[in-house]
């Protein structure tokens, strides 16, 4: 429900409608609506964690671990229990100028998401994949960016062959992450 409607318009009278469930008791569990978007986001991220970052992180290290990571965070984002897509980009929306302990949690665990993947670049340089001058941080930002860009382009502007574009662009990244050095040594 919330990737679809959003977090606000997620309530604990809405969630108990929709659960069958009486709102006293769910009201009893949360306590409050902002304890349950809380809660909503600790679950997303639980949920990231089991089916993108762990499966990824049993793949060899390098460039065959970053594009698990790249795959695994296609397939997340279009999960079935996501209808409305990412649900920590409709929640960034709603949350990046409103200070609190939800958005400092989605803040954190977007801003590990991003060192996760500057980590991975890291571990590609330090395992000869990628060229020894790599910027990881700037990996990391472009990379994040096309996630988020991708999904904008998917679910708002109906960009046809949206996944096509999205894996042109991170073969693309990937291709500047390895160097023409070895793409050159790679081709012969």
């Amino acid at each position: 429900m919330a990737s679809e409607l959003g977090l606000e318009a997620l309530s604990i009278g809405a969630l108990a409608t929709s659960l069958k469930m009486s709102k006293s008791g769910l009201f009893a569990h949360f306590q409050s609506k902002d304890n349950l978007h809380l809660a909503i986001l600790e679950e997303a991220m639980r949920r990231f964690q089991e089916l993108v970052v762990l499966p990824a992180l049993k793949k060899p290290r390098g460039e065959p671990r970053v594009r698990a990571l790249f795959d695994y965070w296609i397939a997340w984002s279009q999960s079935d229990f996501l209808p409305g897509g990412c649900i920590f980009l409709t929640a960034a929306v709603e949350l990046d100028d409103r200070p609190g302990p939800t958005r400092d949690f989605l803040a954190a665990a977007q801003g590990e998401l991003a060192a996760t993947l500057a980590r991975a670049a890291h571990i590609a340089v330090d395992e000869g994949h990628f060229r020894p001058d790599l910027d990881t941080e700037q990996f990391a930002f472009e990379w994040y960016s096309m996630m988020m860009g991708s999904h904008f382009h998917q679910r708002m502007l109906r960009t046809p062959r949206t996944d096509e574009r999205l894996r042109f662009a991170f073969e693309r990244l990937i291709s500047d992450a390895i160097g023409p050095r070895k793409r050159t040594r790679q081709q012969h």
